[in-house]
């Protein structure tokens, strides 16, 4: 998938390991994330299962890639779709982190806007779900911002690797909404 700016490539063990260790260990990425990611071991740990997923048809996980037409540039984070469900055409879009230099730019709104896109247009999803750690303000207002629908508190829901009991807040985009939540997020990217 490709944007002015961003492309979303399938994740590739040899291709991104590399690039996303360069940026994704700083400790603030993973403060609400279940799994922490602190060393290169952890990244390849982390793509593995990511990959381990995609084989077993519930993820389609991405490196984030600075690109413009014709160009290509650094790994600055990842993102997947998961937990999918083609019976009921359902996915959720999440396991986003992006490195720490490229946050407050347009490349969150970018890649979610490719995820959205895809999901909806070309797969057919009914329902896309977001979801965050209750905590993680900035994550449920941005998620909020473009639009999507908070429907609930999980509580206690996941109890993270560093023993502190998750409660995760859910969010979802229907198929009816995209057509507002898509001129949303091109507004957005003006």
């Amino acid at each position: 998938m490709q944007g002015p700016s961003l492309r979303l490539e399938p994740l590739n063990l040899e291709r991104h390991l590399d690039g996303l260790c360069a940026v994704g260990l700083a400790p603030e990425l993973w403060r609400w994330v279940p799994t922490q990611v602190r060393s290169a071991a952890d990244m390849r740990a982390y793509i593995e299962s990511a990959l381990s997923d995609q084989a077993n048809g519930t993820a389609l996980p991405f490196a984030l890639v600075l690109a413009g037409p014709g160009q290509s540039g650094p790994v600055i984070g990842s993102s997947r779709f998961g937990n999918i469900s083609a019976r009921d055409r359902r996915l959720e879009i999440g396991w986003t982190w992006v490195a720490p230099a490229w946050q407050r730019s347009s490349a969150n709104t970018e890649a979610k806007t490719l995820l959205l896109s895809h999901a909806f247009e070309t797969l057919g999803a009914h329902r896309v779900e977001l979801k965050t750690d209750f905590l993680n303000d900035k994550s449920r207002a941005a998620i909020a911002r473009i639009g999507a629908t908070q429907e609930g508190i999980f509580r206690r829901h996941v109890i993270t690797d560093t023993g502190r009991v998750r409660d995760t807040v859910y969010f979802s985009i229907i198929d009816s909404e995209w057509p507002e939540v898509r001129a949303r997020l091109q507004e957005m990217r003006r």
